[in-house]
């Protein structure tokens, strides 16, 4: 693959911008013709037996759209392409590299043939085409006679049974087109790290998130006290935690809706496959997301106060990590439902909110109506809110949080059975909240695999 993309690179003559940034709107980087055969080099990368191009001269002078012309001509004949490609208002030096032409007009054949041919018509009609005026520039002045004698003289014919021919030989010894999945996870991952260095603003935000968030929410809750009152803040330090963690993905839906496009436009023409991508994504976002969570739930737990135990420490983190993976995962999903980030953002809202709803916190589980009750055990904020509150008062289910004089009213484990927990499930909710990670990202999985066999780009 590497001898191929080099070969390529030589044969669009862009060897002088090899390592150079393409660029955008804020960034300065190739120009505008070498972007136009960097495109075209996108799409032949692979071989293609029939290329299809909207507008390849577009936008470019004179000079660089017959350059741009010259290239893919030669590229067809090289390669035994068939190449169509839409064009506006062609110089007369590119018409000399286009072998056949068709004209459209409301949507009817106007002229398909050669460019000689169509001066032949247009001299039959009685017309005369004016000095330094090409006949295709012409044509385009008198499409409804044409449309009108090519109805009445209806011999169109594709010239294409060698080319035909040559794909039904040629076909079959063509191989599936991708490299090693080894290779293209390597080379995806590589993609993603530099895309999260490259877009500093996303990068800039989750750990600033998560830092002013964890330093934000110490400081509120510092020092909580063993009472019932503190109780109740542990409580609402979980719930409002956990809605902010899983709410803070929100800014990287535009990303992924951005990535979306050149997903489906790259797998579409074969160039990796839709899981090598998926596993690539989460291979890279696993660690860096660890990183998310680490910044948020060190300051948070010790400027809480919160179960003064290692372990504790250590199950507070994996809680942590495991809910931003669950949002990633979320929002990647949605960005595989959504046209765009109007609606994305949305459905992550609607989505959240009931998750949050159906959690227990607002509403007991006994109190959810039969018919919802299917809600509560989907919610993504129920099992890290058991984890949280399990993890805090576990140890110290016979510690004695309130007294009635020389009686205990209100111990570790009554805390806990007012949410109906009974049993230490941390590594259950742990497992459970795995599943989510994964179901989200396999359901994206098999919507982008089913939009890009239906994407043609």
């Amino acid at each position: 693959m590497e001898e191929r993309v080099e070969g390529l690179i030589r044969e669009l003559r862009l060897e002088h911008v090899t390592n150079s940034y393409v660029g955008d709107a804020e960034t300065r980087g190739i120009s505008g013709g070498e972007r136009k055969r960097l495109s075209i080099g996108v799409d032949v990368i692979h071989d293609p037996p029939i290329l299809l191009l909207d507008e390849p001269t577009s936008g470019l002078d004179s000079t660089s759209a017959l350059q741009v012309v010259q290239l893919l001509a030669s590229m067809a004949r090289t390669r035994q392409q068939i190449l169509i490609l839409t064009i506006h208002q062609p110089s007369y030096r590119i018409l000399q590299y286009v072998s056949s032409f068709l004209l459209l007009s409301h949507g009817k054949l106007a002229h398909y043939g050669s460019i000689q041919s169509l001066s032949q018509t247009i001299s039959q009609l009685g017309f005369k085409i004016p000095v330094q005026v090409n006949p295709l520039e012409f044509a385009m002045e008198i499409t409804q006679q044409l449309e009108d004698y090519g109805a009445k003289h209806a011999t169109f014919n594709w010239p294409n049974e060698p080319s035909q021919e040559r794909l039904e030989v040629d076909q079959p010894e063509r191989d599936d087109g991708y490299c090693s999945r080894i290779a293209e996870m390597r080379t995806l991952s590589w993609r993603f790290w530099k895309i999260i260095y490259r877009t500093k603003q996303l990068f800039l935000a989750r750990t600033m998130q998560a830092i002013v968030g964890g330093l934000g929410l110490g400081t509120v809750y510092l020092r909580v006290k063993s009472d019932p009152d503190g109780i109740a803040e542990r409580l609402g330090l979980f719930a409002f935690s956990l809605s902010f963690l899983l709410s803070s993905t929100v800014e990287a839906l535009p990303i992924f809706l951005q990535e979306r496009r050149v997903l489906m436009r790259e797998t579409s023409r074969r160039m990796y496959r839709v899981s090598s991508y998926m596993v690539a994504n989460t291979v890279v976002f696993i660690p860096f997301l660890l990183v998310v969570a680490l910044l948020f739930a060190v300051p948070v737990y010790w400027l809480v106060g919160l179960n003064p135990s290692i372990s504790a420490f250590m199950f507070f983190v994996l809680v942590v990590w495991m809910i931003v993976l669950m949002a990633s995962s979320l929002v990647l999903f949605l960005s595989a439902v959504s046209p765009d980030f109007i609606l994305g953002n949305s459905l992550i809202c609607i989505f959240l909110g009931i998750f949050f709803l159906f959690s227990g916190y607002f509403i007991p589980k006994d109190s959810i109506p039969k018919y919802w009750i299917f809600m509560y055990y989907i919610s993504l904020y129920r099992y890290p809110l058991d984890f949280l509150l399990i993890n805090e008062y576990w140890s110290v289910r016979g510690k004695c949080f309130s007294w009635l004089g020389d009686v205990c009213s209100l111990t570790g484990g009554d805390v806990l059975r007012a949410r109906g927990l009974d049993k230490d499930t941390r590594w259950m909710d742990v497992g459970i909240m795995c599943c989510f990670f994964l179901a989200y990202r396999v359901l994206c999985w098999l919507l982008l695999v089913r939009k890009a066999s239906k994407t043609m780009l």
